[in-house]
C-alpha cells in the first residue's frame, strides 16, 4: 500500500512521462526551479545589453561606432543584429520557448565577443580589457540550456516543443560556435592602428 502510495506520474520533458516515486518529484521540481532560475537570471542579462546598445549610452549610433572599432563593419548592422538577438534571444529564454535555440543566440554573440575582445586579455575579468571569464561562463550557461531545455515551468512545456537532449546541445553547438565563427569570416576586417576599442 505505502509503495503503490509513493509511485505517481512525473512529468520528465516536454513530451516524455515517466512513472517514479515521490523523491524523484522532488527532484524534479528542483530541476524545473533550478532551470526557471538560470533562464530568467540569463535573459535578463541579455535584454539588459540589447536595451542598453539600442537605448543607453550611445544608442545605436555608439554601438555601431564600437563595432566598427572592433573590425565590424558596417558598424550599424551589427549594431542592430547583436541587439535584436539579445532582446529577442533573451526574453525567449525568460518565458522558457525554444528554449534551446535561444540560448544558440546567447552563445553566438558572446562567442563573437570572446574572439574579438576577450580572448586577448587573460581569464580573469578584472585584468585590464576584461579577460574571459564571465563570457566564457555565459557559454557554457547557454550549451547547458540548449541541451537541459525551457524545463517543466516554461512554454515549451505548454506548448510541447522538445528540443531538449543531444538535438538542444548540437543546436547550441552547431549554430552558436557556427554563426559565430561565419559571421567573423564574413565581416572581421583588420582595425587600423589609430582605432583602439572599449567594451559597450
Amino acid at each position: 500500500m505505502t509503495q503503490a502510495v509513493n509511485r505517481v506520474r512525473t512529468y520528465d520533458g516536454p513530451m516524455h512521462f515517466a512513472t517514479s516515486n515521490l523523491n524523484d518529484v522532488y527532484s524534479l521540481t528542483g530541476l524545473n526551479i533550478g532551470l526557471l532560475l538560470l533562464r530568467i537570471a540569463t535573459g535578463v542579462v541579455m535584454v539588459a545589453h540589447g536595451y542598453n546598445h539600442i537605448w543607453g549610452g550611445g544608442k545605436i549610433p555608439g554601438t555601431a561606432r564600437w563595432f566598427e572599432s572592433l573590425g565590424l563593419r558596417p558598424g550599424v548592422l551589427h549594431a542592430w543584429l547583436a541587439s535584436i538577438v539579445e532582446l529577442g534571444a533573451g526574453t525567449m529564454l525568460i518565458l522558457g520557448l525554444l528554449t534551446p535555440l535561444a540560448a544558440t543566440g546567447l552563445v553566438a554573440v558572446i562567442s563573437v565577443a570572446i574572439l574579438t575582445i576577450h580572448r586577448h586579455n587573460g581569464f580573469f575579468i578584472f585584468r585590464p580589457g576584461e579577460g574571459w571569464e564571465y563570457t566564457g561562463t555565459l557559454v557554457v550557461v547557454g550549451l547547458a540550456l540548449s541541451a537541459m531545455g525551457g524545463g517543466g515551468w516554461s512554454l515549451d512545456r505548454v506548448f510541447g516543443i522538445d528540443l531538449a537532449g543531444i538535438t538542444g546541445l548540437l543546436i547550441g553547438v552547431v549554430g552558436g560556435f557556427g554563426g559565430a565563427i561565419m559571421l567573423l569570416a564574413i565581416f572581421k576586417r583588420p582595425v587600423p592602428a589609430t582605432e583602439s576599442s572599449t567594451d559597450g
